[in-house]
């Protein structure tokens, strides 16, 4: 049996997903129907519940543990056991390079342009949303 291809979503993009629908929805609905396996990381949830929670959202609290609650259902938890530091511009995207190292993922979904920049971190493709979704088509 093959396992499923194992995905890293970026936190812009989790939160696009959930809040705003489109491209990023598709890619977690995926997940949801266990076409890919969606892999998060602690630091990941962390940083998606601070952005739904902090001035621009402004969710409750009591709508963002649900959320997360279902994401960590959802998802394989990878815990990562060394920091990385590849992207020194912006130092919280490499939560999601390490969250890819530890898992072994296929693929990183992001819309920044710091990882999409890399291309490709020690085996894992990183892809924009619509990228992901035509090979996922395919």
């Amino acid at each position: 049996m093959k396992s499923l291809t194992k995905v890293v979503l970026d936190t812009n993009i989790l939160i696009s997903a959930i809040v705003f629908g489109g491209k990023p929805r598709q890619v977690l609905e995926a997940a949801i129907k266990g076409q890919i396996q969606l892999v998060l990381t602690e630091d990941i949830m962390k940083e998606t519940r601070g952005v739904m929670e902090g001035k621009k959202f402004q969710y409750p609290t009591e709508i963002t543990d649900l959320i997360i609650h279902e994401l960590e259902a959802l998802a394989e938890i990878a815990k990562p056991k060394e920091r990385i530091t590849t992207i020194e511009k912006d130092l919280e995207d490499n939560r999601v390079l390490e969250c890819a190292q530890e898992s072994q993922a296929d693929f990183i979904v992001s819309g920044d342009k710091h990882l999409l920049e890399i291309q490709n971190f020690k085996g894992t493709n990183i892809l924009t949303t619509a990228n992901f979704l035509d090979l996922l088509k395919k």
